[in-house]
């Protein structure tokens, strides 16, 4: 509280110090303004950066006279001599065609050019921001080659790069400030929740590969940088207003809202601070579909239905009669839309105090925090409804010129978040008991079969409205008081709340010694961090208390340029060590040569081995979602999680007796079926079909990475050309599993032993219980892609670019037909864009497109097809010099067929807005 308060102090609180001051403007050659320009007193520290406006003012303890650089992306640098601090600066830059010198820092843990860099890299600064034609800068990732979204709510998108990702994306890192964002307890990215505000974005870097070299364990398949902007650099108000709609056949059209203002303030060399607040709300994109879940072209009006998108319906049983189906009755369900309220939230506050004991960079101390909270659906094994959920992070950094020392804790809060799956089930049974349920139907469907002469799709027609008799329906007072009931209690046998208070803390430090040691440039780094998972028991085993979990690692790099600086040798090895695993090793080797006159054809090739740890779901999870328990497979796990069953009818004949079995999760690991054999003998009656389960505990995968890539800029054309070859071992997958509450699994059934007819006899009576197991795969699996991009100016200052990615993977299903690998990643992309920012004085555009083919979508929600998609974006936009405001206006999926990018997720539709951007 009381660095809030000394926060508060600095800016409503005068501080004397002796300051001189010069602004001025920054412009092209079309007299257009430069955002982003960078201004620096040569010779000093001091320095700025031109806002959406080109304008500036650079404060400096030195007097002139004196000198400033200036200079931009895509522009010639120029130096301007100041003569006084009334002297009004006007900066006319001429454009470079070379676009590919900006500094990116990313890849190598050091500034250098991005034609240097030793592995694919994207780069997204405030003037792409202002450029883009989506709602939001996050969504213009989309955009970025390498990209590919995967939306499950509006304000939820998970970023996937080089494939094998649900919305659940443990193999993506994403950093803001230094901080990772991902949940404490999920172990992923929560889209831009508790990221940076799109007016306090400086960059946004984006390593689509393994980066597990410099960056540990999670950073697997790429890593995602944002910075934001410095309150010693870019100081003043700015504030943004945007008002849409969103149009979708489920939900109709709707309004949308989305706003912010950052406040930065140098009062001083030595301090300085700034504060954040953004806020957006709208309406979801609904999810309504209803096909089956598990069987093809089945509607809701069969007795067995199990839609995608209604939840109530997975309980279900064979009613026993021998003149009923075999196949199951399912309760009638809810449908989500009547679930939710259907609205999404967000709002994020940011404050930090800057530092500066020197007055220079040589030293800067730096507290931060940052708070995310609101509304939104997440969807995992089941749909969750992440309502009023809160994140917060808190850091306290030093950093300087060649190095860092952080450290912060991420704190989240599950609020009134619930799982709609137990919301649904949990409402039919405050109403009536699924013994009492079924009772009703089976006996009306015997009765109208029977006695009553019905076919059998008219009794089950009767059986079902006989049942259902007196339901609470949705928006009946007996509903809404049953919802509130049930969302507010978290055991899944009443409930459906989501109770959550874990942790991360985290530290790591970085040092150059460049300008110790002059033979090449070594850096040293490492990192710290604990878990303390805290779900009460309702989603982890940590019922008893929190479970504690920590992991660390350091690293080295060496990078040497030789041959005029034409080749650069870069070697880095990375040690890594998690509490339950063994210790690994993750090394890169890359090699960087510029051919030409002008070193621009620049080819680049690195190989490294990375590895990723099991992540805290992956081992603590014990997670009860209806179908199946979700069982993580750290030793003390499987003891940990015990749980109680009742036996379904009569045991007899030397089969285990009593009402009850209690069995743990070494059962399910040590004493089950597979799934798809467990199903095949249900379907066929065989037990010579059955095949026991035989997994090991999870350990940590593998990756072997191989990338090539040229990168250059041809007779006024940027050209990015890239592939890669990966290889798996180790692969961390998903197995469902069946386990016979008595008897023992084995291979074919085991008829000779009693233990083996005995666990046939609890699959043939419904004694069992389904597991999602985490697990390893014993094949390996490949997957490889390339991709180009190019980009041009053309007649005037239009821009055209366009890039092209292909993936694949290719893993033998038939040897493992009951491990999902997700690959989640559509074969073929194309992204295509078209603007001129100075189309007319003031006046600028931008159109972008991207298509992709259909691709299959494997997760533990649902399987199934995502259809191709093409989707196109368009804003104009104006700049008021007089007001310093832009007016933006811009649509998205224009006039496109609504599509899908998550199975279970709503359709995407059409998001018009308009954004007023004041920049004083």
């Amino acid at each position: 509280m009381r660095v809030y308060l000394l926060f508060l102090s600095l800016f409503f609180c005068s501080l004397t110090f002796a300051q001189n001051s010069i602004s001025g403007i920054v412009t092209d050659s079309n007299n257009q303004p430069i955002p982003g320009a960078n201004i620096k007193i040569v010779g000093d520290s001091s320095g700025t950066i031109t806002d959406f406006d080109g304008s500036f003012t650079l404060q400096s303890s030195k007097k002139p006279p004196f000198v400033i650089e200036v200079s931009s992306v895509g522009f010639t640098s120029q130096k301007i001599s100041v003569s006084s601090a009334s002297q009004k600066i006007a900066v006319k830059l001429l454009d470079e065609e070379n676009k590919l010198d900006e500094i990116v820092v990313s890849a190598s843990r050091t500034p250098e050019r991005v034609l240097e860099s030793p592995v694919t890299i994207e780069r997204m600064g405030i003037a792409e921001i202002k450029k883009t034609a989506s709602p939001s800068f996050y969504d213009g990732l989309e955009n970025m080659k390498e990209v590919q979204m995967n939306t499950s709510s509006m304000s939820f998108k998970s970023i996937n790069t080089r494939g094998f990702a649900t919305v659940a994306n443990t193999r993506f890192m994403q950093l803001v400030d230094g901080m990772d964002n991902s949940s404490p307890l999920l172990n992923f990215v929560l889209g831009n929740l508790i990221g940076v505000s799109e007016i306090d974005v400086q960059s946004v870097e984006l390593l689509p590969g393994a980066s597990s070299a410099l960056y540990g364990a999670n950073a697997f398949n790429g890593i995602l940088f944002m910075t934001s902007k410095s309150p010693f650099t870019s100081e003043g108000i700015r504030a943004y207003a945007k008002f849409g709609q969103t149009s979708q056949k489920a939900a109709g059209t709707n309004d949308y809202v989305d706003y912010g203002v950052r406040m930065a303030k140098a009062f001083n060399k030595y301090i300085a601070g700034k504060a954040n607040f953004a806020y957006m709300r709208g309406t979801e994109w609904h999810a309504v579909n209803y096909d089956d879940k598990t069987i093809a072209g089945r509607d809701r009006t069969h007795y067995g239905y199990d839609g995608i998108n209604v939840y109530g319906d997975e309980v279900a049983t064979v009613i026993g009669a021998p003149t009923l189906p075999s196949d199951k009755v399912s309760r009638t369900g809810y449908n989500e839309v009547d679930l939710t309220d259907n609205k999404v939230s967000n709002t994020k506050i940011d404050l930090s105090l800057h530092i500066r004991p020197f007055g220079d960079e040589r030293l800067e101390v730096i507290v931060q925090s940052k708070f995310g909270y609101g509304n939104t659906v997440y969807q995992g094994a089941n749909r969750y409804y992440l309502n009023n959920f809160f994140m917060q992070q808190h850091k306290l950094e030093f950093k300087g010129k060649n190095f860092f020392l952080r450290g912060y804790t991420t704190t989240e809060d599950g609020g009134q978040s619930y799982d709609m799956l137990f919301t649904g089930i949990n409402i039919n049974r405050k109403w009536k008991s699924d013994v009492q349920w079924f009772t009703d139907y089976g006996t009306t469907y015997a009765q109208s079969t029977l006695v009553g002469g019905m076919l059998p799709a008219d009794a089950h027609r009767a059986a079902r409205a006989k049942a259902d008799t007196g339901r609470f329906l949705p928006g009946t007072p007996e509903f809404k008081n049953a919802f509130s009931q049930v969302t507010n209690e978290a055991s899944i046998l009443t409930g459906s709340k989501l109770v959550d208070n874990s942790r991360i803390y985290h530290s790591d430090a970085n040092y150059n010694f460049k300008d110790l040691i002059k033979f090449a440039e070594i850096q040293v780094g490492g990192s710290y961090r604990e878990y303390q998972l805290n779900s009460f028991g309702r989603i982890y085993t940590d019922a008893a208390g929190p479970i504690k979990y920590n992991e660390y690692g350091a690293y080295t790099q060496v990078m040497k340029k030789m041959m005029d600086d034409r080749l650069k040798l870069t070697a880095s090895l990375r040690y890594d060590k998690a509490q339950n695993f063994d210790g690994n090793y993750s090394p890169r080797v890359s090699a960087v040569y510029s051919a030409g006159q002008a070193k621009n054809h620049n080819f680049r090739g690195s190989f490294q081995t990375g590895f990723r740890n099991p992540s805290t779901q992956d081992q603590y999870i014990g997670f009860n979602v209806g179908s199946a328990i979700l069982l993580g497979s750290a030793p003390d796990n499987l003891t940990r999680f015990v749980e109680t069953l009742p036996i379904n009818g009569t045991v007899g004949q030397g089969f285990a007796g009593g009402s009850t079995v209690t069995i743990n999760g070494t059962n399910a690991y040590n004493n089950s079926y597979t799934a798809t054999s467990a199903a095949a003998f249900a379907a066929a009656g065989n037990p010579a079909l059955l095949q026991k389960t035989n997994v090991g505990l999870v350990k940590p995968e593998e990756v072997k990475a191989i990338e090539l890539g040229y990168r250059s800029f041809i007779n006024r054309t940027s050209v990015d050309l890239n592939g890669y070859y990966n290889v798996y071992n180790n692969f961390i997958g998903n197995l469902n599993v069946v386990t016979p509450l008595y008897g023992t699994a084995v291979d074919g059934g085991g008829l000779t032993s009693v233990a083996g007819q005995q666990a046939i006899h609890a699959l043939a009576n419904g004694n069992t219980r389904v597991f999602q197991l985490y697990t390893n795969t014993a094949l390996e699996i490949e997957s490889l892609g390339f991709g180009i991009g190019l980009s041009r100016k053309v007649y005037k200052d239009f821009e055209i670019g366009a890039n092209y990615n292909y993936a694949e993977f290719k893993f033998d299903q038939s040897k493992d037909p009951s491990f999902e690998a997700g690959f989640n990643t559509p074969k073929h992309r194309v992204k295509a864009s078209i603007g001129n920012e100075k189309l007319f004085p003031n006046f600028g555009f931008n159109v972008s497109g991207r298509w992709n083919s259909e691709y299959l979508w494997q997760s533990s929600f649902a399987d199934g097809t995502i259809e191709a998609a093409t989707v196109i974006d368009a804003q104009l936009n104006y700049n008021f010099p007089s007001l310093k405001s832009t007016l933006k206006i811009g649509a998205s999926n224009i006039g496109g067929k609504e599509y899908g990018q998550v199975l279970g997720a709503g359709l995407i539709g059409q998001q018009y807005f308009a954004s007023w951007t004041i920049n004083p």
